[in-house]
């Protein structure tokens, strides 16, 4: 054999192997999944009992994948295609098929922020909350109907809606609707501070009727400043045996809450939230109140205000009266300029 074949085939070899190793390298490390127009990461949901070929489906269907054989290959050779873990992955933009196959694999899926607020209605957070978990709407239904599950968080079917406190957390999105339920407990415990819990003995109110009280709050003012200072006019109703007369319980016990302003017609409602025939605090909240309303009734302004009304300059703040006289007139400067303005009372 001569030295010039020799070399030859040495040098055919050499770039072979350089050929396969770039290849190679390619397949494992070139960007692969999201590149291009899809600038963004991507959530993949894979379902318990999901196959490979799910999961592809899934990819392929989002457009996920720009090199879908070399992507195949590496799932077999990496053996992710008989080890495929359920849950919520976050595909990131430019990831390779190795980092994206290694994650999948492994089952190291990432958490999902869970932000809720402006929710008025019980079916209304089902169905939001559900819809972001595995178990889905129908089993969180189950649970908070459930007078059983109810009354273990220390509630009952209508002021379940309590434990919910509107901020933002982490959850993955297989956590079980029961899980679910424990976490929010802990962090209604949480936020119920001893010292938070004796400003509400103080007051002569459960918590669940500061955070029903709170939610009424809510509804009337989106002024963190002001919150405290309405809280004080209910508080001032409440403790001289006067009704409430909150328009928002009216909204909420009508559920039809395209009302932009309550008439007579709208208090003839038999409703236990129809605070212009019933005394005291309805039964429940009207909304999830935020925790800046709740501290707000805790931290109550101390005055002898009994009425409120809108400000005629529609700041979305409101002047307060101590009497009815002093409110009427306070109320008509505000509808005058209703009419000035055109706006429908």
């Amino acid at each position: 054999m001569s030295r010039t074949f020799v070399a030859a085939v040495l040098i055919i070899a050499s770039v072979l192997l350089a050929t396969l190793s770039f290849y190679a390298w390619q397949i494992f490390k070139t960007p692969n999944l999201q590149v291009g127009e899809n600038d963004k990461d991507f959530e993949l949901f894979i379902p318990r009992g999901a196959t490979f070929e799910t999961v592809m489906d899934s990819l392929e269907a989002h457009q996920v994948v720009n090199d879908k054989m070399s992507f195949r290959f590496l799932a077999r050779f990496m053996k992710y295609t008989d080890h495929v873990r359920y849950g919520r992955y976050v595909i990131q933009k430019e990831m390779s098929n190795q980092d994206a196959i290694r994650k999948l694999r492994s089952g190291d899926q990432d958490p999902m922020k869970l932000t809720f607020n402006n929710i008025r209605l019980k079916d209304e957070l089902i169905t939001k909350l559900g819809n972001r978990f595995e178990f889905g709407p129908k089993k969180l239904d189950s649970l908070l109907k459930d007078p059983a599950v109810c009354a273990h968080y220390g509630f009952d079917t209508t002021t379940i809606m309590c434990m919910f406190l509107p901020n933002t957390y982490e959850f993955f999105w297989t956590t079980s609707a029961d899980n679910f339920l424990d976490r929010m407990g802990k962090e209604y415990k949480k936020f119920w501070t001893p010292e938070r819990q004796q400003k509400a003995k103080d007051m002569g109110l459960s918590q669940t009727q500061v955070q029903t009280l709170a939610s009424i709050v809510e509804s009337e003012s989106k002024k963190n400043d002001e919150k405290p200072r309405v809280a004080g006019v209910y508080l001032n109703r409440l403790k001289k045996g006067m009704l409430l007369e909150a328009d928002p319980t009216l909204v909420f016990a009508h559920r039809d809450f395209t009302i932009r302003r309550v008439l007579n017609v709208h208090k003839q409602i038999d409703s236990p939230y129809n605070t212009y025939r019933f005394k005291g605090l309805p039964p429940g909240p009207i909304n999830l109140p935020t925790l800046s309303s709740i501290d707000a009734v805790l931290n109550a302004e101390t005055h002898e205000y009994l009425y409120f009304v809108a400000r005629a300059d529609f700041s979305g703040y409101h002047t307060f009266a101590k009497t009815y006289e002093e409110h009427m007139n306070n109320a008509r400067i505000y509808h005058a300029e209703l009419n000035k303005r055109g706006i429908m009372k």
